[in-house]
């Protein structure tokens, strides 16, 4: 029995992957496109995995430590269960095993895999009371690790301390007081379900006021240049109408006339967007 899965099994899971990938197999997205991400909208990127048939990779309706703070990073991925006995003396004896957990809990295992530019999503099926993932010291931790935060389908606890830290957002369902406690772990770096949104290891996380969205790794360079390209036509049609060259019926719509589209052409070159 394993905590995670074997770096063959990940990158079976991830096969659409164009990138290099960590020791363990998670797809392993360049730093550069993270940075160049960090631009995208949220309507930017569900518009290209919409045209890919990745109808549900969004979820809404979130609380944030950081309101405001734009957050991408590869996921790593972690699910809890509702406790059962015999099921939590087995994930224990495992992760002991491993080496995992000599002092902590369960949630200090997922903690303690995360590199820089990682997001940690959390499906802790809800929970809030009993189900707080972090608290400003694993909170600390993740920062340190991440520059980045966490997606929690379940709770966080002492908020004031999380909102001081810099670097990092963390997206939960609600604050509680209590401690994490009658959940058992079920795995590291496997498929979870997040609202109405599957997630895998290595998923490209854009978090914004907007809610969070996970991107396929083979779908991030597109969604990237996609963002850049509509930023670059956007200042471009914003500079004609301000010339009066072109009308706003003319600039606003999905596709331009063919000599609009020269004179577009023609200005990115000449000015090198």
């Amino acid at each position: 029995m394993h905590i995670q899965p074997s770096r063959e099994d990940l990158i079976e899971l991830t096969s659409l992957n164009p990138f290099d990938r960590f020791e363990d197999g998670r797809p392993r997205v360049p730093d550069d496109l993270l940075e160049r991400m960090k631009l995208v909208t949220t309507e930017e990127a569900w518009g290209v995995l919409r045209r890919h048939g990745y109808q549900r990779q969004f979820e809404g309706n979130w609380k944030e430590t950081h309101l405001g703070t734009i957050t991408v990073g590869r996921a790593v991925t972690a699910q809890f269960l509702p406790h059962r006995p015999d099921y939590h003396d087995a994930i224990q004896q495992a992760g002991l095993a491993e080496g995992r957990g000599k002092v902590g809990g369960q949630n200090s295992w997922i903690i303690e895999t995360l590199q820089l530019n990682d997001v940690m999503v959390v499906d802790i099926f809800g929970k809030i009371k009993d189900g707080t993932v972090v608290g400003d010291n694993l909170g600390t931790a993740v920062r340190t690790r991440t520059r980045a935060g966490a997606v929690i389908d379940g709770g966080i606890r002492d908020y004031q301390g999380l909102v001081e830290l810099n670097d990092v957002n963390f997206y939960m369902r609600g604050v509680d007081p209590t401690a994490i406690a009658d959940v058992t772990l079920a795995g590291i770096n496997i498929p979870i379900r997040i609202g109405g949104v599957t997630i895998l290891p290595g998923d490209v996380i854009l978090g914004t006021s907007t809610g969070v969205i996970a991107i396929p790794p083979h779908l991030v360079q597109e969604v990237v240049e996609r963002s850049e390209d509509v930023r670059v036509r956007d200042e471009f049609g914003k500079l004609r109408l301000g010339e009066g060259i072109y009308t706003s019926g003319e600039i606003d719509v999905p596709t331009w006339r063919e000599d609009i589209e020269a004179d577009f052409q023609a200005w990115r070159q000449e000015n090198g967007k």
